[in-house]
């Protein structure tokens, strides 16, 4: 038995690797020490947590957040944002390097954002670094200063600091990313097809779907998985919406590209039939897409050709959603979720047949797999960090705005009802989350991992 074990939380539900069972949990110096049967006898000491029926998850991994801070802290900031994740259950998340002023494209902006960071965050907070036109020379002092990987856009990125990579430039970048190991996230729709595409403007919906048609992501998809082929440099694809694309990176896995891809709630839980003309907060690129579609998704999430499940939490201020207008065209693209991730995936994932593991598997480990965290986070099991989130998995709540902690309360959630109240969540052996209530922040700043190569 572990020494000096300071709390022990017991579950008949706790979700490890190796499937879901009635276990103790032993914490230890804010690790995870020991995952004991149910029955084992808590050492004289020890603080007994006894969750009952509740669900015992490890906390969530998030590798898509844009916090925007600084420089646009009225769209979102540290300390809203890791609220709204620690209410959520999510205990660990990745910065995305853009919509803060400056971008996370040098050390120095780097040591910006985490000098803004730093006091704030409720949770454990992590970095990516951008990949833009001109800093080729910046991305291995980047990696060393700890980024997880970096970001690129094939297409304008909606902010001007951030500009995308041309043909020639992405080659470039992947090839220096290639020499040291590191990895290259991208946004992939194609601009010339974007651009050939009607217009997006007006109230209506299905205007603004054939602006971003699936054949965007399906041929920059194809084209970066080629050069990731013939430079083997490691590549990530963003919030895949368009199902098209799935034979094509079934495929490049099977012939070993080091390839992997993420799909978000967005995508797999709202489809373009029930959005209303008008209603803006639905608005994100690439767009929400049919419901044939979405089947087809999660078809490839259950098979594993998309790897994992994250918020691409991108918010704005309510202004410029234009919601006075309904316009599609004006709105700024971007779907609040990360407060509501884990309920979202969790009621469609029991419509369909899936389990609580399922939902670890895409939302915990995997993220902690693609960012070199694993072994620390994303699973319960013994030397992980004792990180967890308490799930009422069979309660319902209908999603009110007014109870979200993200800065602008802005959600395309609003009034619907999920499956799935989180209860409780836990950071490195101490509860942050209380049904809502927020204790100070706790979290630390984290860094690649010495040696690994996310």
């Amino acid at each position: 038995m572990p020494d000096a074990v300071d709390t022990v939380l017991r579950s008949t539900r706790v979700v490890t690797p190796e499937g879901t069972r009635p276990a103790a949990v032993a914490v230890t110096g804010g690790r995870i020490s020991a995952v004991w049967p149910y029955e084992t006898e808590v050492p004289a000491g020890a603080r007994l947590v006894e969750l009952g029926d509740d669900a015992l998850l490890p906390g969530l991994v998030d590798t898509h957040v844009h916090i925007n801070d600084p420089g646009r802290t009225e769209w979102e900031g540290f300390e809203t944002a890791t609220r709204a994740a620690a209410a959520g259950g999510v205990t660990t998340l990745i910065d995305m390097p853009l919509n803060s002023i400056p971008p996370t494209t040098t050390t120095e902006h780097l040591d910006i954002k985490r000098d803004t960071a730093r006091g704030k965050v409720h949770i454990d907070v992590g970095f990516w670094g951008g990949a833009v036109p001109g800093n080729v020379k910046d991305l291995k002092p980047l990696h060393d200063a700890g980024v997880f990987g970096f970001k690129c856009f094939l297409l304008h990125s909606g902010v001007d600091e951030f500009p995308q990579l041309g043909p020639g430039e992405l080659e470039e970048a992947m090839t220096e990313i290639a020499r040291f190991d590191g990895l290259l996230i991208v946004h992939a729709e194609d601009p010339h097809l974007i651009d050939g595409a009607p217009h997006p403007e007006g109230r209506k919906y299905a205007d603004f779907l054939a602006s971003r048609p699936r054949d965007a992501e399906n041929t920059a998809i194809d084209g970066l998985i080629a050069l990731a082929k013939r430079l083997d440099c490691r590549v990530h694809v963003l919030h895949l919406s368009s199902a098209e694309a799935l034979p094509l990176i079934a495929a490049a896995k099977r012939e070993g590209v080091r390839l992997t891809v993420e799909s978000c709630p967005h995508y797999l839980t709202l489809t373009a039939e029930e959005v209303p003309d008008g209603a803006t907060e639905f608005k994100c690129c690439p767009p929400i897409r049919e419901a044939v579609n979405q089947d087809a998704l999660w078809q490839g999430l259950i098979d594993g050709t998309i790897d994992c499940v994250v918020s691409d939490h991108s918010p704005s201020t309510a202004d410029l959603k234009h919601f006075d207008t309904g316009d599609f065209g004006q709105a700024w693209g971007g779907i609040s979720s990360l407060q509501l991730g884990l309920p979202a995936i969790w009621t469609e994932a029991r419509r369909r047949g899936r389990t609580l593991d399922d939902v670890v598997r895409w939302m915990a480990r995997a993220p902690a797999a693609l960012a070199g965290l694993t072994g620390t986070k994303g699973a319960i099991a013994p030397g992980y960090d004792a990180d967890f989130a308490v799930l009422a998995p069979d309660q319902t709540f209908t999603v009110d705005p007014a109870e979200l902690h993200h800065r602008n309360r802005v959600t395309a959630y609003a009034g619907r009802t999920l499956r799935g109240v989180v209860r409780a969540t836990w950071l490195r052996g101490q509860q942050i989350a209380d049904h809502g209530t927020i204790a100070p922040p706790a979290g630390q700043l984290i860094t690649r991992p010495s040696g690994t190569t996310a």
